[in-house]
């Protein structure tokens, strides 16, 4: 496994003890190369801010590269060429190891080792429309994802204190609509 290189400078923050390599989940993941600590930064998400508009005019082109940072904010690359350099390669589990602090920096959720693929629920990042059969391969797979899945209160408790930061002050909004969809 080595780290990815690119071919314009790095946007995002990857922890010099994680490497990009083939992931069994889905295309590329990020791999633990040294044993991580709970709550060790792992990576950083960076690149350009941009609206919904902006994210459906440009993801035609770079497929899924963005995180979500608000409601209709996201991080991520404007251009082709930048989409290597932003990207974190954090495939989605529904039994993570990385959790969200604040809304661009991905920690540790418990001690990693060596080998194991670094992955978060999407449920931490995203309030979208979409739907897509999860590989994950946990036992807690939920078989599908959505960009809803943030409101389900059983993953509000599991990851209360890792989900980013716009989406936990929307949780603890008196009447959010939130349940168990």
């Amino acid at each position: 496994m080595g780290r990815a290189e690119h071919a314009t400078p790095a946007l995002s923050h990857l922890s010099s003890k994680v490497a990009v390599a083939p992931s069994p989940i889905h295309g590329r993941g990020l791999f633990a190369v040294e044993p991580l600590r709970r709550g060790e930064l792992v990576a950083v998400k960076g690149g350009h801010v941009f609206d919904r508009v902006t994210l459906r005019r440009v993801e035609a082109a770079l497929g899924p590269s963005e995180i979500q940072i608000d409601d209709d904010l996201f991080i991520g690359p404007l251009r082709p060429e930048e989409r290597e350099g932003s990207m974190i390669f954090s495939n989605h589990s529904c039994d993570p190891n990385l959790g969200i602090r604040g809304q661009i920096a991905f920690i540790a959720l418990r001690d990693v080792l060596p080998g194991e693929e670094l992955t978060h629920d999407w449920a931490m990042t995203d309030d979208d429309d979409y739907e897509m059969s999860c590989r994950c391969g946990s036992p807690r797979c939920r078989g599908v994802i959505t960009g809803r899945d943030w409101r389900r209160r059983e993953l509000q408790r599991r990851y209360r204190g890792y989900m980013s930061a716009y989406l936990q002050a929307r949780i603890d909004a008196p009447g959010e609509a939130t349940g168990d969809e």
